[in-house]
């Protein structure tokens, strides 16, 4: 069985989200590893959160930043965390990524508020 802690030192996954026809769409993003949980932070006006509002499946896969697959695909179950759970894995994200964080704070804001999720292997 797949334990998120196998990939906790990784710096991406490609993130596996559905359309409401069923079309998968991949986006390699940052991730935290936390209580057995993988938690990814967006932000609330991305395609993936749109997705995830209608399909909380998704899958992933260790990644390269531009999304080449390095490791193999899990199935997991999506669920959407609190805004004080976001607050701490952003901080979370923060001290994983460093400054390459900020950065992305600073471009992303125009991409609404911060959106956090958990992700449970199925």
């Amino acid at each position: 069985m797949f334990n998120p802690n196998e990939i906790k030192s990784e710096k991406c996954i490609s993130l596996e989200t559905y359309r409401k026809n069923n079309n998968s769409v991949k986006t390699p993003v940052w991730f935290i590893v936390k209580n057995n949980l993988i938690y990814v932070v967006t932000r609330s006006k991305t395609g993936k959160v749109k997705r995830l509002q209608n399909n909380l499946k998704v899958k992933f896969a260790t990644c390269t930043a531009r999304g080449k697959i390095t490791g193999k695909w899990i199935s997991g179950t999506a669920k959407i965390i609190t805004d004080d759970q976001t607050k701490e894995i952003v901080k979370l994200r923060d001290k994983k990524y460093g400054f390459m964080a900020k950065i992305a704070k600073f471009f992303s804001k125009s991409k609404g508020e911060f959106f956090g999720f958990s992700i449970k292997i199925d």
